[in-house]
């Protein structure tokens, strides 16, 4: 090839060299895509102010039988699941050796007395001295106090109904050698059924003894029943920051140990800002929302109030006309960049779930 062709490609060369490396070094790298997100235009609204509690059914009076000392089971009425008397003998224990040490203790209380009544005819006389008589009255007396102690060892082997109530299921039988550990059965009042059920310690104020609250015993048919508040717990929980609250329905029904819900009415209406609970981000020690400014995220500490089944009450945090992100929450970082597409509101919000 000619010398004048090689200087001419090499200087071809030599310009796509330059002109390569002049354009990466003026490529920058590519910004992260903003995360798309939905909207809501934070507004105050009448609330309904009742809240929901979680209840649980417990009898009025719930206890498990256990005898009281050691023996075998002779006899056994344990009607499964059906009402019984109180003071019902249920079970008695083998009492033979109880039994025969209380008739002794009888024939030598009668011997006794006959010796105390002839002495006494005889000190009326002088014609025994004081100390004889002594040591046959206490005779008499100490044979009685032996003839209590062993009625009540025999009436430690019966097991009776404690109050009127329902017998559950019979965990032993008969001829089986008992000891106060072992459950007989359990018994239930199923009148009267009592209601236990917490509430956040911010209401303390608003529950008092007395008080009327709505239940919710059987969500098929949204039935409602009506309680009294008869007791609180006055320690509140450490953990839950929670209080206790016990309530009473006279009239009504249901199984121990069963799911209620419990609607308190904790004051008149009110406004509030409410937010769809979805866009609640919890942490260790604060709740927070994602509020858009500047079309960054901006990650705020709110403290919530009263929950509602989609949405939650911000009482602090937020004011009216913060645009709050709903939706892509999980992919949102603080001061990300975000694009909104859509403003929605919580009725539209709560359609969509």
């Amino acid at each position: 090839m000619p010398v004048k062709n090689l200087s001419i490609l090499g200087s071809i060369f030599s310009v796509f060299i330059l002109v390569s490396c002049h354009s990466k070094k003026d490529v920058k790298p590519k910004k992260d895509a903003p995360v798309i997100v939905d909207v809501l235009i934070a507004k105050s609204q009448s609330v309904d102010n009742t809240i929901e509690a979680n209840g649980t059914i417990i009898a009025n009076n719930s206890v498990q039988l256990h005898p009281e000392v050691v023996g075998r089971l002779v006899y056994l009425n344990i009607p499964e699941g059906k009402a019984v008397k109180k003071g019902t003998v249920l079970a008695r224990l083998n009492d033979a050796d109880l039994q025969a040490q209380l008739a002794k203790s009888k024939v030598q209380l009668d011997l006794y007395q006959k010796t105390e009544e002839r002495l006494k005819q005889l000190l009326d006389v002088n014609g025994v001295n004081q100390a004889d008589y002594d040591a046959a009255l206490n005779n008499v007396n100490g044979t009685k106090a032996d003839i209590q102690y062993t009625q009540a060892l025999i009436d430690k082997t019966i097991i009776k109904a404690p109050f009127d109530g329902v017998i559950g299921l019979r965990q032993v039988s008969i001829g089986a050698y008992v000891s106060p550990s072992d459950v007989i059965a359990s018994m239930q009042q199923t009148n009267g059924i009592r209601i236990d059920f917490t509430l956040p310690e911010q209401y303390s104020d608003v529950i008092k003894i007395g008080g009327k609250v709505n239940l919710e015993v059987d969500a098929a048919n949204e039935a409602k029943r009506t309680a009294t508040i008869i007791a609180m717990e006055p320690q509140i929980n450490q953990d839950s920051r929670n209080m206790t609250v016990r309530a009473i329905v006279q009239d009504g029904k249901g199984n121990i140990g069963s799911f209620v819900k419990v609607l308190v009415d904790v004051g008149a209406n009110k406004k509030a800002i409410l937010v769809p609970t979805n866009s609640i981000i919890p942490d260790d020690k604060n709740n927070q929302v994602i509020v858009v400014k500047n079309d960054k995220a901006n990650f705020v500490n709110v403290q919530i109030g009263i929950r509602q089944a989609n949405n939650v009450e911000i009482v602090k945090g937020i004011n009216e006309g913060d645009t709050v992100v709903v939706t892509g929450v999980l992919f949102a970082k603080p001061k990300a960049a975000l694009k909104v597409r859509k403003a929605k509101t919580l009725e539209q919000f709560a359609s969509e779930q």
